[in-house]
């Protein structure tokens, strides 16, 4: 991880002063981006965050992928705990200029993962059946929310890379859907907070990917009826830092 922080050209503002509390790396990771009236999110997002567009378009994210290496900082990773697939939904935001990451919902194959992640970070994971594995190509990858008393949600699809590799550039739509170095949740009192993260630039290739079941967004009342604008990423080294609350 030491030469993931060494590479910080891209970033939009400065590494966080205190140290990173944990690492993990993401794999076959899949981008499906859909536009969306921004007039929809709003409702639902708090207050203090504004619905970040391009071009005039919000967009809306169904993200797979897998985890390993996940451990907190001077621990091994332990197999039962450090390798999992997760899947997310999300939308992009800002706070006081400084755009970030808004997750609907994440989906973890690790239920102490998802209680860990709730109780810290604040997030909405929920735990669900998942299996994620190359085929034909591609990933075959599978999630069904197994969450007492969550709203029911689950993907089946394949998905693959068809181009080479590229790093979003600056003010494309890409870099606006990917270069993004924070996230924001809301804890139990509805205090805003934001967690920093780090990583290299991400090395996207276009990718296809083919659907047989997609609910994700039900739970929002949300339909994706368009096709998704999608991108493929093999392999993504993250380091992230504790939430912070923000006055």
């Amino acid at each position: 991880m030491n030469a993931v922080l060494k590479n910080v050209a891209h970033r939009l503002w400065p590494l966080p002063a205190g140290p990173w509390v944990m690492e993990q790396s993401w794999h076959d990771l899949l981008f499906a981006h859909w536009p969306v009236d921004a007039a929809v999110l709003r409702p639902l997002l708090p207050p203090q965050l504004q619905v970040d567009t391009f071009e005039g378009h919000a967009w809306l994210a169904v993200v797979p992928f897998r985890m390993t290496g996940v451990r907190l900082r001077g621990t091994p990773a332990v197999p039962w705990l450090s390798a999992f697939p997760e899947l997310n939904v999300r939308t992009y935001v800002t706070c006081g200029r400084k755009p970030g990451v808004w997750f609907f919902s994440l989906d973890a194959g690790n239920a102490l993962a998802v209680v860990i992640a709730r109780a810290w970070f604040h997030l909405p994971y929920f735990r669900a059946r998942m299996s994620c594995s190359e085929r034909n190509g591609g990933i075959a990858y599978a999630s069904h929310r197994t969450n007492s008393g969550a709203a029911s949600a689950g993907l089946i699809g394949h998905y693959r890379p068809v181009g080479p590799i590229f790093l979003p550039q600056l003010h494309t739509l890409e870099h606006f859907l990917t270069e993004r170095y924070c996230l924001y949740a809301l804890d139990g009192s509805s205090r805003l907070m934001c967690a920093e993260i780090h990583h290299p630039p991400w090395p996207l290739q276009r990718a296809e990917a083919e659907f047989e079941r997609n609910t994700m967004t039900e739970p929002l009342d949300i339909s994706l009826t368009a096709e998704p604008l999608l991108h493929f990423a093999r392999r993504q080294d993250v380091l992230v830092w504790p939430p912070g609350k923000i006055s």
